[in-house]
């Protein structure tokens, strides 16, 4: 949160046994490129491990692969689309 409270960024873990899903990640555009996004990805990746996961995965749009594979995912499969926007499922071990 920034100091006036307003939420800054958010983050979904989902839990499928040893599979752990991150999903719906966004940060607002202004604090964009301030280690909020990858600041929340560790948190989502340490309670995975936390709960037992053993590899995780998400659907990353396509303008946000680098970001995702410099956190340690690898892309699996073909492009789809999702809402209209390219995206590309994404996997990492934990």
């Amino acid at each position: 949160r920034e100091p006036s409270g307003q939420a800054i960024g958010t983050a979904r873990l989902l839990l499928h046994d040893a599979l752990a899903h991150v999903g719906r990640m966004a940060v607002l555009a202004e604090w964009r490129g301030q280690g909020v996004g990858r600041a929340l990805l560790q948190t989502l990746l340490a309670a995975a491990r936390t709960r037992g996961a053993s590899q995780v995965f998400l659907n990353a749009q396509t303008t946000a692969v680098p970001f995702y594979a410099r956190a340690g995912f690898t892309v699996e499969g073909e492009e789809f689309l999702d809402a209209g926007i390219p995206h590309l499922r994404m996997t990492r071990s934990l």
